[in-house]
């Protein structure tokens, strides 16, 4: 079992950026590919970014792809997201999640994971 902690979430004006961290506990973090989502008030549940377990591959939305940096340290058990240039369109909880390997056909998709924080806030004000 992993227990997963975001934090850094916050308001931000638009153009800014912010850095959240996903913390790990429990079983090997490294044994865990990761993956960041995010849901804004009455939308579905959407794949921002993943990492595989090495951190040697990573995925992105086309909605973050050059704005947003997934990362990971397994010394550290921690994830991480930094977003630049950010838009009032990233409003939304952001939701870290776990599960044993990615693969090219289910890393979009939540169900495909099998372990999530409780999510963090970010707000970014136009």
């Amino acid at each position: 079992h992993v227990q997963l902690a975001e934090s850094g979430g916050g308001l931000v004006q638009a153009g800014g950026s912010l850095r959240l961290s996903c913390a790990a506990s429990g079983r090997t973090f490294s044994s865990y590919a990761m993956g960041w989502f995010r849901q804004a008030p009455g939308k579905e549940r959407e794949f921002v970014t993943a990492i595989s377990r090495s951190g040697g591959t990573t995925y992105y939305a086309d909605s973050v792809k050059g704005r947003f940096t997934i990362s990971r340290d397994n010394a550290k058990n921690t994830v991480y997201l930094q977003m630049n240039s950010l838009k009032p369109e990233d409003t939304a909880v952001y939701y870290c999640a776990a599960v044993p390997r990615l693969y090219s056909a289910s890393y979009y998709r939540p169900p495909a994971y099998d372990y999530w924080g409780q999510g963090t806030q970010v707000t970014v004000s136009s």
